[in-house]
């Protein structure tokens, strides 16, 4: 099985490219998901409220993923206290994803991470993708989506490695510029070169 790390900038349409990937056979094991399905977990509830009060919680009692954010984004030790609850909560589902995976012969296992290099999950990938996109578009896909600014988007940003330097430790890049097509032609052309690395083959053109 070969694993293979997907990372990219803050709206480059990482999802976009995981669910093409799943659509032809992979399986993949997406950490903002994972970390919003914890954040519905009682004994994490009770852990932030003990941490960050009442106000954590919106009107349903249930913890605000906005308010959250708001909070962590802002103060640098309180995301390192978030990380070190939720990250091996997460890597303890994956372990059970990847291990499921195994279990029934898949041939390709994507790790959909957004903080896939900070958190040193490429070394558990045989290959890593990244996902680019002009800013100016990714900009409109955060504000349309999550209704950000460009403040926001750009200290979102500068909590997260540069983007020239995940790149450069990709050896894949798919563009996803908006071209629904294009997207799915450079997708294809991913699988056919991750499928002659898998059988021990030199792909062409290996970095797109």
């Amino acid at each position: 099985m070969l694993v293979v790390g997907l990372t990219g900038g803050i709206g480059a349409g990482k999802t976009a490219v995981a669910h093409a990937l799943a659509a032809h056979g992979a399986v993949v094991s997406d950490s903002d998901r994972t970390a919003r399905e914890l954040l519905t977990h009682p004994a994490v509830r009770e852990k932030l409220v003990q941490w960050w009060g009442q106000g954590i919680l919106n009107e349903a009692g249930q913890v605000d993923r906005s308010k959250v954010a708001q909070l962590v984004f802002t103060e640098p030790t309180q995301r390192g206290k978030l990380e070190k609850l939720i990250h091996p909560m997460i890597h303890e589902q994956r372990r059970h994803e990847m291990q499921h995976a195994r279990a029934k012969h898949t041939r390709l296992f994507v790790i959909d991470a957004p903080l896939l290099i900070e958190a040193g999950l490429d070394r558990e990938c045989d290959q890593i993708v990244f996902v680019d996109a002009p800013r100016d578009q990714r900009l409109a896909r955060v504000l349309a989506k999550r209704g950000w600014d460009e403040a926001e988007l750009t200290r979102r940003e500068a909590a997260q490695l540069p983007l020239e330097d995940k790149k450069r430790r990709a050896g894949h890049i798919i563009v996803n510029d908006g071209n629904a097509n294009h997207l799915m032609q450079q997708v294809l052309a991913l699988i056919e070169k991750l499928r002659l690395i898998a059988l021990g083959q030199d792909p062409p053109n290996h970095r797109a």
